[in-house]
């Protein structure tokens, strides 16, 4: 396969691995600019006659759709293609570059509890949007769980259901049965075996992962309860009573006692973080009172000191997007063709000395690509028209609840030094820009308010 061209666009250039429903690559998409690296999954069906290659092209579209949906989310590898060539199946997605879970979880070596809660919830809140649709994982297990090296955040990968796919045949009836159970031995619980997985069938992988970076060892070292059939885990390790009461209820044998679905499971988490105990020494002295008086005093404080600086609300239902923004500053629309500058937001002077009123601008572009292509030419756009510039930080973030591009830069406008956040987000066809810009001396003096105005964005 290496060498070989999916598609008339997909240049295979290295294995990832093979397993039993198929093998993964790491191919070059030659249509696109720089010819940047994606994932290749090959799925070889269990029987190439006409009658089931037609049924299994008709339920391999169906889950494509699925895992167009799922790719929505930031954490989720986007859907590129999928493609029936020669018999066999392809699932063409984002290139996720980052090392598995399993790279961090060591044998013998123990992870600490609040690691693994943090673990957990990074696990649980993407798992969350895939059970809002009713998806069931199905081969949830640190290899498929990957963190990416640009910001650490965890991926969910591999999604069972598209592997069904390959294993299934049509009988002489015309009825699909599948031939394989999709799963991974120690991460798949006895209904998922039985072929009958569940919501919940997922939550068990993901508690499972948890006692595996807990206890240092691999689940097939755990025992089971005889009579039971609950996991004997906590002999291993030494953790609080109620972390290891939500950790049993997630991997219970019966799963009709577990979290139906990961939002539970999550919220059940989520409880365990910040809630220390206070001290009985402090409350018998009266100091905790004192405190949380003190507390409640500054709290209100600074909401009255917040409260002054009302905030207006923009809207423009020609580009669908709303914004809020500070009463003191002055808005100005644009509406430029030229520069697909939409509307300006000027902060107050400071004074009669201040020769820079900073900024925050929105812009709406046509654009057909993908967002890592827009940081690549806005960076050659910056280095082209910016006098002096130079790129401070470039990342992944979040805008208007999606997956953002977030260019912080410096350059000369005149005698002056001016410093720039960009976020730009991608709906359709079009690039959603917001832009900060102030003198580098200002810049830290006015950035929580444009963060506010940012993050208060919303892309109808």
């Amino acid at each position: 396969m290496i060498g070989t061209i999916i598609d008339k666009r997909y240049h295979i250039i290295q294995s990832l691995g093979q397993g039993g429903f198929g093998t993964t690559f790491l191919a070059e998409d030659t249509k696109r600019p720089g010819n940047p690296f994606c994932v290749v999954k090959q799925f070889t069906p269990a029987s190439t006659d006409p009658a089931t290659l037609t049924i299994l092209k008709r339920l391999f579209d169906q889950e494509a759709v699925t895992l167009e949906m799922l790719g929505k989310h930031d954490q989720i590898p986007q859907l590129l293609a999928h493609i029936e060539e020669y018999h066999k199946f392809y699932i063409v997605q984002e290139y996720i570059k980052g090392n598995d879970l399993s790279d961090e979880l060591t044998l013998g070596q123990k992870m600490s509890e609040s690691d693994v809660i943090q673990l957990l919830i990074e696990i649980l809140e993407v798992l969350e949007f895939v059970h809002k649709y009713k998806v069931i994982h199905r081969d949830i297990k640190p290899d498929n769980i990957r963190r990416r090296h640009l910001d650490n955040k965890i991926f969910l990968i591999d999604f069972g259901a598209v592997k069904e796919v390959r294993t299934q045949l049509v009988n002489k009836q015309g009825q699909i049965t599948s031939t394989v159970i999709i799963g991974t031995p120690g991460y798949m619980p006895l209904e998922q075996q039985r072929g009958k997985p569940q919501l919940s069938s997922d939550v068990y992988a993901v508690g499972i992962i948890a006692i595996q970076a807990l206890t240092g060892l691999l689940p097939d070292k755990l025992e089971e309860d005889i009579k039971t059939g609950e996991i004997i885990w906590r002999k291993y390790v030494n953790v609080s009573s109620k972390l290891a009461t939500v950790l049993d209820k997630m991997v219970s044998y019966d799963f009709r006692k577990r979290h139906p679905t990961a939002k539970e499971a999550l919220q059940a988490v989520k409880s365990l973080v910040n809630k220390q105990k206070i001290p009985d020494f402090l409350k018998k002295s009266g100091i905790y009172y004192g405190l949380l008086g003190i507390t409640i005093v500054i709290g209100l404080i600074i909401f009255f000191i917040t409260k002054k600086d009302d905030w207006n609300g923009y809207e423009n239902s020609k580009y669908g997007i709303t914004i809020k923004y500070p009463k003191t500053w002055e808005r100005q629309d644009l509406e430029n063709p030229i520069t697909a500058e939409v509307v300006t937001f000027i902060s107050p002077k400071q004074n009669d000395k201040d020769n820079f009123q900073e900024k925050v601008t929105i812009s709406v572009d046509k654009f057909s690509g993908r967002l890592d292509d827009w940081q690549k030419s806005s960076i050659q756009e910056i280095n082209n028209t910016v006098s002096g510039a130079k790129i401070v930080d470039k990342s992944v973030t979040n805008l208007a609840n999606k997956e953002a591009s977030k260019l912080v830069f410096t350059g000369k406008n005149g005698k002056d030094i001016l410093k720039n956040m960009q976020v730009v987000t991608l709906k359709g066809d079009q690039a959603y820009t917001i832009t900060y810009t102030a003198k580098i001396d200002d810049y830290d003096q006015f950035v929580e308010t444009a963060n506010k105005m940012i993050n208060s964005l919303e892309i109808n």
